[in-house]
């Protein structure tokens, strides 16, 4: 689902309906346009299989935040990458701001290393306001990284290992995601999410 440059623009998310189901949403972003634009040719078969866990984390601080992440990483680690291969962290109520989330992303990293598991489980980022370094609010690329919720994406490395000797040139579905978008367009990206 793509490297991300830890360096973004101040922009906030729009404000939740407190009606919304951020899982529901998460499912409906994944299965829509991560899986039905194909943006990851590795998510639908393990979401198939049923191997994605989706967490919903209450935290409305990001010290919370970093607990929930960390119970996270851990259950990641114990449980049989055939029960649970990746997981979506979802948190609604945290980082609604890219910048505080952007550098949130450190912490992560950090309680990664802290746990022992750099090497094993990596950090991936999502945001409703997703901005890649050198580009502007509104560049059909960030919407590559652009989820319903701010997301963290928790990946076995050996997974990741396995769909790169799969698809060995990376930079093709980068690539190929922004000619999707670009043919999608912001409307098109919108009419499909809502």
């Amino acid at each position: 689902m793509g490297q991300a440059a830890r360096i973004g623009y101040p922009a906030r998310m729009a404000a939740t309906d407190a009606t919304a189901d951020p899982i529901a949403d998460t499912v409906r972003w994944l299965q829509d346009a991560v899986i039905g634009l194909n943006l990851c040719p590795f998510a639908k078969a393990v979401h198939v299989r049923g191997q994605v866990r989706f967490a919903l984390s209450e935290a409305s601080t990001p010290e919370a935040l970093l607990e929930d992440l960390g119970a996270e990483l851990l259950r990641l680690r114990d449980a049989p990458a055939d029960q649970i291969d990746t997981t979506l962290l979802v948190h609604p109520g945290v980082l609604g701001d890219f910048l505080d989330y952007n550098d949130f992303l450190d912490a992560a990293d950090a309680l990664v290393a802290e746990l022992g598991l750099e090497g094993v489980i990596q950090v991936a980022s999502f945001h409703p306001a997703y901005q890649f370094a050198g580009t502007h609010p509104d560049d059909v690329e960030n919407f590559t990284n652009r989820s319903p919720h701010p997301t963290l994406h928790l990946l076995r490395e050996d997974s990741v290992a396995r769909a790169v000797e799969a698809f060995p040139d990376p930079d093709a579905i980068v690539d190929r995601n922004i000619e999707t978008l670009r043919r999608l367009g912001a409307a098109g990206w919108h009419a499909l999410l809502d």
